[in-house]
């Protein structure tokens, strides 16, 4: 893992690319009902998805090994995503979603590194620290796709409509912070340990972050 020194071009550099990329997180979290629309709708939003992770990993490493994975499974999910958006069948959903772990995933691995190696505290560590934990959202809402891929009718609606995975992310990102609203409810066995896994992971993550970033500033106040 490539490792900044304290120049300020250099570290404005590296906040200009955890900046850009939370941004394009949040953006990404919020345009995703485009992809229940027809038109162009799905291709924006899925060019926009496929885009941001390949983006990010170049961007925070140079190791060729993850640029590789990133762009590959970019591809990939957009390929699957628009193909199951305009003729969608039960093996092309699958495909997004194993996809899309695979996507997550390699992102995932290159935030950890980013976040979890720095030395000192830094506004660039912050904006990983904050992607990564909406990636860990976003991540989960595929595995609840492919859990409902699997076992049909693994989560319900409390209104009676059919769980779609926009629903999924939404969930998830309920789930993650442990608000609970409960209109969307795990009902299968997988559902409610993969539910009760990710509640676990959020509240886990902002314990350990919180504690890595508070142990830094510590030392490095001692060392000043």
């Amino acid at each position: 893992m490539r490792r900044i020194g304290n120049h300020p071009t250099r570290q404005f550099s590296e906040v200009a690319k955890t900046g850009a990329l939370l941004a394009a997180i949040v953006l990404h979290n919020l345009i995703y009902p485009l992809s229940t629309g027809g038109g162009v709708g799905p291709l924006i939003f899925y060019a926009v998805y496929a885009s941001i992770f390949v983006a990010g990993t170049w961007a925070l490493t140079a190791d060729a090994r993850w640029r590789v994975a990133a762009l590959g499974s970019g591809v990939a999910v957009f390929a699957a995503g628009v193909v199951n958006s305009y003729a969608g069948s039960s093996g092309v959903a699958l495909a997004v979603y194993l996809t899309s772990i695979a996507y997550h995933a390699v992102m995932i691995v290159v935030l950890v590194r980013y976040t979890f190696t720095a030395r000192t505290v830094m506004t660039e560590v912050i904006l990983a620290a904050t992607s990564l934990y909406l990636v860990l959202g976003s991540i989960f809402a595929a595995v609840f796709g492919l859990v409902l891929w699997l076992e049909p009718g693994a989560f319900i609606a409390s209104s009676g409509a059919e769980v779609q995975w926009q629903q999924l992310l939404y969930y998830s990102y309920v789930t993650l912070t442990t608000l609970g609203y409960g209109d969307i409810v795990p009902v299968g066995f997988y559902a409610q340990a993969f539910a009760a896994f990710e509640a676990i992971i959020g509240t886990l993550y902002t314990v350990i972050l919180l504690s890595r970033l508070v142990g830094l500033h510590a030392s490095s106040q001692q060392v000043t």
